[in-house]
């Protein structure tokens, strides 16, 4: 694939100007959007191939099948739920009026808000510029997209594939590095979606606020497994495993630490290596294990396991691979470290990598403390078969979102919203909830021939008198 050339700071303002012109000329209708995403839905499918190619490339070795579900499927299931609902979703809805105003009408109207701008990640580059894309889209606006740098190839095939989808004043790409990123979200948009990590979002938030734009921000954070006593412990490894080990754990709801019995911790770690040991028997050569994106994030990892062992934790290695191999390819092995410190480095930061602290608890509430003392979690996952007790957990935290007795299974809901709360983010997405977070429900107001108002008015006395001592009884 050729690589494109970069945007210039200086191209951002005329493409955003053209966008909004051509969306303020003409919002889609109806019979567009259908078009528009059918059309996104062909030559995405066609491409899968591409895709599969180009996010390898970038990560130096991605599984293939995780590719084509977690970047592929994802996006045409989401195609599918806005072609199937499309037309109900724009529906104008009739809403009741104050028995005080009869006969007036009112209603809400469903509007595209006009050019959208998101801010995409590296680690499901496709997914995670698509999906929101797709979206918006079907909401009737126009689109600005910037991918992450980090996955060059990825971001060349989404400009390649959406030049071929969409004209270029309905939608565009900007490529290139962080300068073009902080320009980019201090543009005037309608609304604007930033995905990654925390500090960033912060500072996105505030250049989208100078122009009082609207954000959704979906953010990350520490995102905590629960084990309930005498749950199998079998189970909520493998499932455990399935979560945190997908993609290599480069995944913002995979889970970031477990919270397990005390008396039952050994035990699960053990649970947790035959799990590992059925899925990945060993590293060397195995093509259903991701690598590590790029080697900023692998020294990033290697820091947290170093400082691990300098502080005297148990780091246990769950798949193995030779030490060489790994250093040449970029590849963490799926590892645990039991007990590590509040203080620790890994317990600080979003870990965002294979590597899993396990945490003994001596009673739920202790668990349940340990979670609302942190910040506010993208997602958390229970593992409990005594409903009172999942109960308990659903109602003293808060979180994103949240799977019981499985992992990462909440955000392929297309009837659930998708998103994080303070630290892990706001607003959300996927589904009818993104749909409306793209739109604008106008409301309306449609007044009768007679109205109160032709008899409320000074000077105030006499009906006025009697009409606010009624209103006010």
């Amino acid at each position: 694939m050729n690589m494109p050339t970069e945007t210039s700071i200086s191209e951002l303002q005329p493409t955003l100007a053209r966008l909004r012109a051509a969306q303020r000329g003409k919002a889609p209708d109806y019979t567009q959007r259908m078009d528009d995403l059918a059309r996104l839905r062909r030559v995405f499918k066609a491409g899968l191939e591409d895709m599969v190619t180009a996010i390898a490339a970038d990560f130096g070795h991605r599984s293939r099948h995780e590719t084509l579900v977690s970047d592929g499927m994802t996006v045409l299931a989401e195609i599918d739920v806005m072609r199937r609902h499309l037309r109900e979703w724009m529906r104008t809805q009739p809403r009741p009026v104050d028995a005080m105003f009869w006969p007036a009408r009112a209603e809400v109207r469903i509007q595209p808000l006009g050019v959208v701008g998101i801010i995409s990640p590296w680690n499901y580059p496709v997914n995670l510029a698509l999906m929101p894309l797709v979206t918006a889209i079907a909401a009737g606006n126009h689109v600005y997209l910037k991918p992450s740098e980090h996955t060059p190839h990825a971001s060349a095939f989404l400009k390649s594939l959406l030049a071929e989808v969409f004209p270029e004043d309905r939608v565009a790409v900007a490529l290139g590095g962080s300068d073009v990123a902080a320009a980019f979200a201090g543009l005037a948009f309608d609304h604007l979606l930033f995905t990654g990590s925390t500090p960033v979002g912060r500072k996105v938030m505030a250049a989208a606020a100078a122009n009082l734009t609207p954000v959704t921000l979906e953010l990350g954070g520490k995102s905590p497994a629960i084990i309930g006593p005498g749950y199998s412990l079998a189970t909520a490894a493998a499932r455990i495993a399935a979560g945190k080990f997908l993609n290599a754990g480069q995944t913002c709801i995979a889970p970031d630490y477990v919270l397990v019995p005390k008396a039952e911790r050994d035990a699960f770690v053990e649970a947790l290596r035959r799990a590992v040991a059925a899925r990945y028997p060993t590293l060397d050569g195995n093509a259903d294990y991701t690598r590590i994106v790029n080697e900023g994030q692998f020294r990033r990892l290697r820091g947290y396991l170093d400082e691990a062992r300098t502080r005297g934790n148990q780091v246990t290695a769950l798949a193995p691979v030779d030490p060489a191999r790994a250093e040449a390819e970029r590849i963490i092995p799926p590892t645990v470290v039991v007990d590590p410190g509040n203080d620790s480095a890994l317990m600080r930061d979003e870990i965002f990598g294979p590597i899993l602290p396990v945490i003994g608890y001596g009673h739920l509430d202790e668990a349940i403390a340990w979670v609302n003392d942190h910040d506010r979690p993208l997602a958390l996952y229970v593992f409990d078969n005594d409903r009172a007790r999942v109960e308990q957990v659903l109602e003293r935290t808060i979180a994103g979102g949240v799977t019981v007795n499985d992992t990462v299974m909440h955000i392929a809901q297309a009837s659930l919203p998708f998103g994080g709360i303070g630290p892990s983010g706001m607003g959300h997405y996927h589904g009818r909830d993104g749909f409306m977070a793209f739109s604008k429900q106008k409301p309306v107001f449609y007044q009768s021939r007679i109205s109160g108002m032709d008899w409320f008015k000074p000077p105030y006395r006499g009906f006025a008198d009697r009409l606010v001592k009624f209103l006010t009884r």
